[in-house]
């Protein structure tokens, strides 16, 4: 692929892939890398990360569709839910013929 004239090839938007090694499994970031367009994202994936048939479906996602949470909210954002009785499982029958483990 070509460089556009006038725009290296870090200044095209960055793209963040995943790989799922095969059907059923879940899909693993596998990486990043710059390009521009969805398509040719797609393509410059393919030739990056399934060389040796690491995986048989890719996505890519451009990082700035991407939201994630920030270091400072480790605190409130992330408390468990031990005070919200209603998440567990006790105040719930199992129908009959159900397994509880």
């Amino acid at each position: 692929m070509a460089e556009s004239p006038g725009m290296p090839d870090s200044h095209w938007p960055l793209w963040e892939v995943f790989t799922q090694g095969t059907d059923g499994e879940p899909f693993e970031h596998a990486g990043s890398l710059h390009a521009a367009d969805a398509e040719h994202a797609l393509q410059n994936a393919r030739d990056v990360y399934t060389r040796r048939g690491e995986a048989v479906h890719l996505w890519v996602v451009p990082s700035a569709a991407i939201t994630a949470s920030a270091p400072s909210d480790a605190g409130p954002f992330f408390d468990p839910g031990n005070d919200k009785a209603y998440r567990h499982p006790q105040f719930y029958k199992a129908p009959r013929g159900v397994r509880v483990f």
